[in-house]
């Protein structure tokens, strides 16, 4: 009964919260469970680190932004944490994080990704950041060309069912 249940939660979360005043509530009613047991599911499959994030997923091109730039960094590393961190908190920045060099190809280090309702409203963005925390270092904006399908975490593949069935009925 208990792994039936799991699994109806995490299936239903795989199609998100839905947009109503009281999402968990509408969820346990949908899945035939209590609001507080779906709540205390959905922690403990964070603490476990099952669920490792749970947030929204804004489809911005609805909501008009439709330049998107990813701005990389070479930041130097001893102030990598340092510079994250600060355009981390930007309000303007939705995504920040740091990845390997890959040089001579890839000199850049950190990444941002900055939207806006066109490019100028970009580029803006990018320079007042610069000024704001003085960055001098190379740097470059990639600005989207196409869109592709935002989705949440898939806890079930079909291959994945098949095969907790097939090991079941053995």
């Amino acid at each position: 009964m208990f792994q039936q249940l799991k699994k109806s939660i995490l299936a239903r979360l795989e199609k998100g919260l839905p947009i109503c005043e009281r999402p968990y509530l509408k969820m346990a009613e949908e899945i035939g469970c209590d609001e507080q047991y779906l709540m205390n599911f959905i922690q403990q499959q964070q603490n476990d680190q099952f669920i490792r994030r749970f947030g929204v997923i804004v489809q911005h091109r609805k909501l008009g932004y439709t330049a998107n730039a990813m701005v990389v960094w070479d930041i130097k590393d001893e102030q990598i944490d340092a510079v994250g961190h600060l355009l981390a908190h930007q309000d303007v920045v939705t995504l920040c994080y740091q990845r390997p060099r890959v040089l001579p190809y890839w000199p850049y280090n950190l990444f941002t990704m900055i939207h806006g309702k066109n490019r100028d409203d970009v580029e803006r963005k990018i320079l007042s950041i610069r000024q704001k925390h003085h960055l001098q270092g190379p740097f470059d904006v990639l600005f989207s060309t196409r869109c592709f399908s935002q989705n949440g975490a898939k806890y079930f593949s079909s291959k994945l069912s098949m095969e907790v069935e097939f090991k079941h009925v053995k």
